[in-house]
């Protein structure tokens, strides 16, 4: 049987937790990410929740983020923050460790770091200087 989502793809819900944990982890911890790191608040735990509810929709799951905060109007959520191409970078250093952790087939996470990385440059709001 041939999975149907990526969100199945990569193993449901648990993976997705998983991914979500590890991201976060890079975050708080690599030098390298101290940027991205400062726009958050002291605990990542609600940072930790809505970002895995936005993955589980986006990646085919159940749409938790649009049912319990509606449409995820990304760029304008973010827009409060100021992101360049060096918090894109970071963000994405992160995000790339955590899907090395997540066992699943290589085109998926190509797949998934590529659409990811577009999404990434959307969110920036700061021209380089």
């Amino acid at each position: 049987m041939q999975n149907s989502t990526p969100y199945d793809a990569i193993g449901g819900e648990n993976a997705l937790l998983h991914l979500v944990d590890r991201f976060y982890f890079y975050m708080d911890t690599l030098p390298e990410s101290q940027g991205i790191r400062a726009l958050h608040q002291n605990g990542l735990t609600s940072a930790k929740d809505k970002l895995f509810k936005f993955l589980s929709g986006w990646l085919g799951g159940p749409n938790l983020f649009i049912e319990e905060f509606g449409h995820p109007m990304l760029r304008a959520r973010h827009l409060p923050f100021i992101i360049g191409e060096a918090e894109r970078d970071q963000w994405m250093l992160c995000m790339d460790k955590a899907l090395a952790d997540v066992a699943m087939d290589s085109q998926l996470k190509i797949n998934i770091q590529n659409a990811l990385q577009q999404l990434a440059t959307h969110m920036i709001n700061q021209l380089p200087q």
